[in-house]
């Protein structure tokens, strides 16, 4: 199993990240949403691999296969896992696409690095710019929903789980679109998670303000969002990131929730290939 160490460890133990490495061509780095792995993107690889690309993805330290430290799950340190993964692979001229929590790993990462590397990037129902209500972000999330989510993970993050799993996919609103198996799958997969991971990670992807990471786009970027979603408002993150970032594309699509990957999969994929090309 494919694994590289990243720079950042706890208490002088390693901290390994998985990835899987699919195709040739241009190298895109898929990076994926909370509470899953990289297992989430099986219906958007092998769509990017037989158009001609190089299609890695790999699970945030804490979540799938890949390590799980106590600590580091902020976006300073988790960007830096990304570098690390980039370093590792010697990829040049990358396109990155961030799912939820994913799209605040190419924010940082372009706040901390810049895109000298960076060719294009793609915010799928993200969390950038900043999801947060503040007297500055007035059409964000009230802090005090992310704190009712960590005191429900806290009491019964199993429980938390298979509702979040729901209201990920609008389920009451799409069980035409997305079985019943696919939802006790992804309950596993967020269930097999680091606990601390899980919970930490609130707070990194609920209350980062990235809007100056933004502001240091230079690259074509897109962001795409669904109507509906219903656990990441459109408004403080991709239509406020769309404002930021100068010749940005915005698609919105219509009746998606957040986990438009599981019920709009034909309409995500065309965008993201005609991106691309």
């Amino acid at each position: 199993m494919p694994f590289f160490t990243t720079t950042n460890s706890e208490k002088s133990n390693p901290i390994d990240i998985y990835y899987e490495d699919f195709g040739t061509g241009k190298p895109i780095i898929l990076i994926h949403g909370w509470p899953l792995s990289h297992a989430m993107w099986e219906y958007q690889v092998p769509a990017l691999v037989e158009n001609g690309y190089r299609v890695i993805s790999y699970d945030r330290r804490g979540f799938g296969t890949s390590s799980r430290p106590y600590n580091g799950y902020d976006y300073n340190t988790m960007s830096t896992d990304l570098k690390n993964l980039i370093d590792h692979l010697s990829l040049k001229d990358v396109i990155l696409v961030g799912f939820s929590m994913g799209g605040g790993e190419l924010a940082r990462y372009v706040g901390q690095y810049g895109t000298a590397n960076i060719e294009k990037l793609v915010f799928l129902s993200s969390i950038a710019p900043f999801m947060m209500k503040t007297e500055s972000n007035k059409d964000g999330v009230p802090e005090k929903v992310f704190e009712e989510f960590k005191k429900n993970i806290k009491e019964d993050r199993l429980g938390f789980l298979k509702e979040f799993g729901n209201n990920f996919v609008n389920y009451d609103q799409n069980e035409d679109k997305v079985s019943d198996a696919q939802l006790h799958y992804n309950f596993a997969l967020a269930a097999s998670a680091l606990p601390k991971a899980t919970l930490d990670c609130i707070d990194a992807f609920g209350k980062t303000d990235m809007r100056d990471d933004l502001k240091k786009i230079d690259v074509p970027t897109m962001f795409i969002h669904g109507t509906a979603d219903e656990v990441v408002p459109p408004t403080p993150t991709a239509k406020q990131g769309h404002e930021i970032v100068n010749g940005s594309r915005l698609e919105m699509i219509e009746g998606a929730p957040h986990g438009c990957v599981f019920t709009h999969t034909e309409k995500v994929n065309s965008l993201l290939l005609d991106f691309l090309k």
